[in-house]
């Protein structure tokens, strides 16, 4: 089996890295596909939303969390079912789902990122924006599409001769 890794050169005594397309483009589909989830989340109004780049160096399982919280339990499950749902119709399958019997904590696992949707009371208590506070917390504009701008097309008038 042939593992390919990100090629480093070393220039000097500081190391750089080449993105590859390859991994340009998945970290492209990782962003929409955050940007559903967070969506999702809005559309249901979830509170406090919050989406935390993972470092690399502190030992993180996942590349993202998305995090927000609901106003009570059956919130937190329409959130849940609302992002589950979303991201089912663009083809993503979550790996775990957890907590949504309870509604206190749900945590939804797409490997690549974490949904984490809390009771207002579970996410004083966990805050795990403390707790990875190494994470670096990623505006919500920088994942919401730039709208457009429109172009009218104007009508040509004939100018008199």
């Amino acid at each position: 089996m042939v593992v390919s890794w990100p090629t480093i050169e070393v220039v000097g005594r500081r190391p750089t890295t080449r993105m590859k397309k390859t991994d340009l483009k998945k970290k492209n589909e990782l962003k929409s596909q955050v940007t559903l989830a967070l969506a999702a989340c809005e559309d249901k109004k979830a509170e406090q939303t919050t989406v935390l780049e993972m470092d690399q160096n502190s030992g993180a399982f996942t590349d993202y969390f998305l995090i927000c919280n609901g106003t009570n339990p059956r919130q937190v499950q329409a959130i849940s079912d609302e992002v589950e749902l979303r991201l089912k119709r663009s083809g993503l399958y979550p790996n775990n789902i957890e907590g949504h019997r309870q509604g206190e904590w749900v945590l939804i696992d797409y490997v690549d990122f974490v949904v984490h949707i809390f009771s207002e009371t579970a996410r004083k208590y966990y805050d795990l924006e403390r707790l990875w506070k190494s994470a670096k917390k990623i505006d919500l504009a920088d994942f919401v599409p730039k709208p457009r701008k429109r172009v009218v097309a104007r009508a040509r008038t004939k100018k008199p001769a």
